[in-house]
Protein backbone atom coordinates (compact mmCIF):
# COMPACT_ATOMS: atom_id res chain seq x y z
CA UNK A 1 0.00 0.00 0.00
CA UNK A 2 1.43 3.47 -1.18
CA UNK A 3 0.67 6.50 0.91
CA UNK A 4 2.07 9.97 0.15
CA UNK A 5 1.22 12.82 2.77
CA UNK A 6 1.16 16.90 1.82
CA UNK A 7 5.30 17.27 0.58
CA UNK A 8 4.23 14.58 -1.85
CA UNK A 9 7.08 11.24 -0.77
CA UNK A 10 6.22 8.31 -1.37
CA UNK A 11 5.95 6.43 2.45
CA UNK A 12 6.13 2.06 2.12
CA UNK A 13 4.96 0.09 4.90
CA UNK A 14 6.36 -3.40 6.06
CA UNK A 15 5.12 -4.94 9.70
CA UNK A 16 7.73 -7.58 10.81
CA UNK A 17 7.34 -10.27 13.71
CA UNK A 18 10.00 -12.25 15.56
CA UNK A 19 9.37 -14.01 19.09
CA UNK A 20 6.66 -11.64 20.78
CA UNK A 21 8.50 -8.48 19.16
CA UNK A 22 6.46 -6.83 16.82
CA UNK A 23 7.78 -3.93 14.16
CA UNK A 24 5.39 -1.62 11.91
CA UNK A 25 8.73 0.16 9.71
CA UNK A 26 7.93 2.89 7.03
CA UNK A 27 10.59 3.14 4.91
CA UNK A 28 10.69 7.33 3.35
CA UNK A 29 13.33 8.84 0.90
CA UNK A 30 16.01 9.99 3.04
CA UNK A 31 19.33 10.14 3.86
CA UNK A 32 20.14 6.06 5.61
CA UNK A 33 19.00 7.02 9.18
CA UNK A 34 17.17 4.91 11.40
CA UNK A 35 14.99 6.33 14.13
CA UNK A 36 13.23 3.53 16.54
CA UNK A 37 10.25 4.55 18.63
CA UNK A 38 11.84 8.35 18.24
CA UNK A 39 15.09 7.83 19.29
CA UNK A 40 18.09 7.35 17.17
CA UNK A 41 18.69 3.39 16.12
CA UNK A 42 21.91 3.33 17.81
CA UNK A 43 20.99 4.40 21.01
CA UNK A 44 17.57 1.80 20.90
CA UNK A 45 20.04 -1.17 20.06
CA UNK A 46 22.77 -0.02 21.97
CA UNK A 47 25.31 0.93 19.36
CA UNK A 48 25.49 -2.94 19.40
CA UNK A 49 27.06 -2.99 15.50
CA UNK A 50 25.18 -6.36 15.14
CA UNK A 51 21.79 -5.85 15.38
CA UNK A 52 22.28 -2.57 13.58
CA UNK A 53 23.45 -4.59 10.73
CA UNK A 54 21.20 -7.32 10.96
CA UNK A 55 18.04 -4.51 11.20
CA UNK A 56 19.86 -2.74 7.77
CA UNK A 57 20.61 -6.10 6.08
CA UNK A 58 17.78 -5.87 3.30
CA UNK A 59 18.80 -2.40 2.21
CA UNK A 60 22.60 -3.04 1.54
CA UNK A 61 21.26 -6.55 0.23
CA UNK A 62 19.69 -3.90 -2.29
CA UNK A 63 22.43 -1.40 -2.37
CA UNK A 64 19.71 1.33 -1.32
CA UNK A 65 21.28 1.90 2.65
CA UNK A 66 22.25 5.95 1.67
CA UNK A 67 18.50 6.06 0.02
CA UNK A 68 15.42 5.56 2.60
CA UNK A 69 15.16 6.73 6.26
CA UNK A 70 14.28 3.67 8.18
CA UNK A 71 11.50 4.76 10.80
CA UNK A 72 10.02 2.29 13.41
CA UNK A 73 7.35 1.57 15.73
CA UNK A 74 8.65 -1.90 17.95
CA UNK A 75 7.24 -3.00 21.35
CA UNK A 76 7.58 -6.23 23.28
CA UNK A 77 10.80 -8.90 23.00
CA UNK A 78 14.17 -8.22 23.23
CA UNK A 79 17.05 -6.35 21.58
CA UNK A 80 17.07 -9.37 19.12
CA UNK A 81 13.58 -9.31 18.45
CA UNK A 82 13.63 -6.03 17.75
CA UNK A 83 16.67 -6.53 15.44
CA UNK A 84 14.79 -9.86 13.79
CA UNK A 85 11.60 -7.91 13.40
CA UNK A 86 12.88 -4.49 12.21
CA UNK A 87 14.68 -6.88 9.53
CA UNK A 88 11.57 -8.57 8.31
CA UNK A 89 9.57 -5.20 8.57
CA UNK A 90 12.30 -3.55 6.33
CA UNK A 91 12.25 -6.26 3.81
CA UNK A 92 8.77 -6.50 3.51
CA UNK A 93 8.28 -2.77 2.68
CA UNK A 94 10.88 -3.34 0.09
CA UNK A 95 8.77 -5.42 -1.63
CA UNK A 96 6.15 -2.95 -1.75
CA UNK A 97 8.85 -0.68 -2.94
CA UNK A 98 9.29 -2.88 -6.04
CA UNK A 99 8.29 -6.27 -6.39
CA UNK A 100 11.69 -6.87 -8.18
CA UNK A 101 13.19 -6.69 -4.79
CA UNK A 102 11.46 -10.02 -3.75
CA UNK A 103 13.72 -12.37 -5.41
CA UNK A 104 16.85 -10.94 -4.02
CA UNK A 105 15.70 -10.72 -0.77
CA UNK A 106 14.19 -14.25 -0.95
CA UNK A 107 17.17 -15.59 -1.34
CA UNK A 108 19.44 -14.29 1.74
CA UNK A 109 16.30 -15.35 3.26
CA UNK A 110 14.64 -11.72 4.80
CA UNK A 111 11.58 -12.57 4.04
CA UNK A 112 11.16 -15.58 6.12
CA UNK A 113 9.56 -14.79 9.24
CA UNK A 114 10.69 -17.28 11.90
CA UNK A 115 7.98 -19.41 13.83
CA UNK A 116 10.45 -19.88 17.02
CA UNK A 117 8.41 -18.44 19.84
CA UNK A 118 7.94 -19.14 23.46
CA UNK A 119 6.06 -22.66 24.66
CA UNK A 120 3.13 -22.41 26.94
CA UNK A 121 3.99 -23.88 30.28
CA UNK A 122 2.20 -27.24 31.22
CA UNK A 123 0.34 -27.72 34.51
CA UNK A 124 1.57 -30.57 36.65
CA UNK A 125 5.11 -29.42 35.06
CA UNK A 126 7.79 -26.24 36.25
CA UNK A 127 8.42 -24.77 32.87
CA UNK A 128 6.94 -25.86 29.84
CA UNK A 129 9.35 -29.29 29.70
CA UNK A 130 10.90 -29.49 33.01
CA UNK A 131 9.25 -31.94 35.26
CA UNK A 132 9.91 -32.08 39.14
CA UNK A 133 12.29 -34.19 40.79
CA UNK A 134 11.50 -38.20 40.81
CA UNK A 135 12.25 -40.27 43.67
CA UNK A 136 10.73 -43.50 43.21
CA UNK A 137 10.94 -43.94 47.01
Amino acid sequence: MQATDQSERAVYWGTGRRKSAIARVRLVPGSGQMVINGKPGETHLQGNPAYLSAAKAPLETLGLENDYDILVNVHGGGLTGHADAIRLGVARALCELDPDNRKPLKIEGYLTRDPRSKERKKYGLRKARKAPQYSKR
